[in-house]
């Protein structure tokens, strides 16, 4: 003989009265339980066998009013999310302005003030030069590496921020761009105040990380993570490569190559990951054609 025990919460609606009744299938002899509901609420399986169904229907009934109050939260959502944009979108502009107009100026009056002895230090200016655009490229090399060996590391703790769904407009991960402007700032001061070879190739080094910070955040926070609109950057092709390898990477498909920014398409390019960066590129122009319809 198969018991059958009955384990649910009885609902108020439901007068109950336990049976046990047996029926004979195949010579197997079943113990079972009779609900005795109200009649809309019955349903009959067999000769002497009814069966409740209230629970299951308040169930679908909370389920049904989840997916309402799911909805009536959407609005909220995207007018936060909107208003997280803007005020980043605010501090990016304003720091980026901020930024390149003081590092314009100070290019500026550097060279103005090494011109006033009539002679062109050439040396001096070609140092400075090539050194920005040094630092520039070698920014994302060290970009690269640290990423590897010390945000997805012993950082990971500040680094795991930008992993995961962003509550507000800022995440602790920001808190690395602070970091790297303090070389830059202090080279760009350190050539701005002094004259000769040494303070000019400072003075680059600080103008070349500085360029690279910028391009850092406008390609990253605003074409990669849609923190800001960019504009017509999202049309170039390259950038679209940049930004799909750098989605590859938040997927951790290959072991969180690439690492690095600009360079990230060749680093999946060295693992065997065009495949799977032709197919991003392809979703990510997609979803860019959703938005723009919206």
């Amino acid at each position: 003989m198969a018991v059958g025990v009955l384990t649910a919460p009885i609902p108020r609606a439901c007068k109950f009265e336990a049976k046990t009744f047996s029926l004979r299938e195949s010579g197997t002899e079943r113990l079972g339980v009779w609900l005795l509901c109200p009649p809309k609420r019955r349903r009959v399986l067999g000769r002497g066998f009814t069966v409740c169904f209230v629970m299951e229907e308040q169930r679908e009934k909370e389920k049904f009013q989840g997916v309402v109050v799911a909805r009536e939260d959407v609005p909220e959502k995207i007018a936060r999310k909107r208003s997280e944009r803007h005020a980043y979108l605010l501090a990016a502009v304003l720091s980026s302005l901020g930024i390149t107009t003081l590092a314009a100026a100070a290019v500026y009056y550097r060279f103005a003030w090494q011109f006033q002895g009539g002679e062109v230090p050439v040396t001096e200016m070609f140092g400075t030069f090539s050194l920005s655009v040094g630092a520039a490229v070698g920014m994302e090399f060290w970009a690269r590496w640290a990423h590897r060996a010390l945000w997805h590391a012993s950082l990971w703790h500040m680094h795991e921020s930008h992993h995961r769904p962003r509550e507000g407009p800022f995440e602790l991960n920001d808190v690395f761009a602070i970091i790297n402007s303090v070389p830059a700032i202090s080279l760009l001061s350190y050539g701005f105040f002094n004259k000769g070879l040494v303070p000019g190739l400072c003075f680059g080094a600080g103008l070349g990380i500085t360029v690279f910070g910028i391009a850092y955040m406008f390609v990253h926070d605003g074409l990669v993570h849609r923190r800001f609109p960019v504009g017509p950057i999202a049309n170039v092709p390259y950038f679209r490569k940049v930004a799909a390898a750098h989605q590859i990477h938040h997927a951790d498909k290959f072991d969180g190559v690439p690492y690095g920014l600009f360079l990230g398409p060749k680093e999946l390019e060295e693992v065997g990951g065009v495949e799977d960066l032709e197919k991003e590129i392809q979703k990510r122009m997609k979803i860019s054609k959703k938005l723009a319809q919206d």
